[in-house]
């Protein structure tokens, strides 16, 4: 009588048709099947993904080589200005070429001049410095911002031919074939995100590391400075 019942059910269970497997996506297909709008968005985004990496990765090993401080450093300046040897101050300055160096070497170059000169020229080189290590940063802040919005864009323009298609054919287009073309329009969309997320990131990281070096120039301007108004 069971096997019965299982002989029963294995005959009222429809057998799978192999046209209605799950069709897989693939990110290739989804690209190439979006139209020639699709695609010129997706290699759009691709660019600026390209650019982003490239501007981070620079700066990023930019902002590490001028982050290098030796905690030795102001005892040695220190100890060239207490005995009045200027010249060597001024080359171990030269040797070490960091942000902290150059400002300090600045502010060597102004000894004898009253401190407000000084300090006024210190900070200008420091304005200097600060602009060197954040060239091209705003690329990224700029592609964070206007990736999603070109991949929002390729979206639009793909449900307004989805649905134009739609129109085309006084409502009878094939659901299947409507659906097809919404989902891979969304592809734009999603990679832009991708690459406003990655840029981002990446913005804000580099950001930190700046600010970074920005304290350490803020410290040694006012060590040097200090060091000047100690008593002789």
């Amino acid at each position: 009588m069971l096997n019965a019942f299982i002989q029963d059910v294995a005959e009222q269970t429809p057998e799978l048709d192999p046209e209605t497997t799950e069709k897989t996506l693939s990110i290739i297909e989804l690209v190439v099947n979006g139209g020639t709008a699709s695609m010129i968005i997706i290699g759009t985004l691709a660019i600026l993904l390209f650019v982003a990496l490239y501007v981070y990765f620079e700066r990023l090993f930019a902002i590490k080589a001028a982050s290098k401080y030796d905690a030795n450093f102001m005892n040695q300046i220190r100890d060239n200005v207490a005995s009045g040897n200027l010249q060597a101050a001024k080359m171990l300055c030269a040797q070490k070429s960091t942000p902290v160096s150059r400002l300090t070497e600045k502010g060597i170059s102004r000894i004898g001049s009253p401190l407000d000169d000084i300090n006024t020229a210190i900070e200008n080189a420091g304005r200097l410095e600060v602009y060197k290590l954040e060239k091209n940063v705003s690329v990224l802040a700029t592609i964070a911002g206007a990736a999603p919005m070109i991949g929002f864009l390729g979206t639009v323009i793909g449900m307004i031919l989805a649905f134009h298609t739609l129109a085309s054919s006084s409502g009878q287009a094939e659901m299947g074939l409507l659906a097809e073309g919404i989902y891979t329009a969304m592809t734009t969309t999603v990679a832009g995100l991708i690459v406003g997320i990655i840029a981002y990131m990446g913005y804000n990281h580099l950001v930190v590391k700046t600010d970074k070096v920005v304290h350490q120039m803020e410290a040694t301007a006012v060590d040097f400075l200090d060091l000047l108004n100690e008593p002789a």
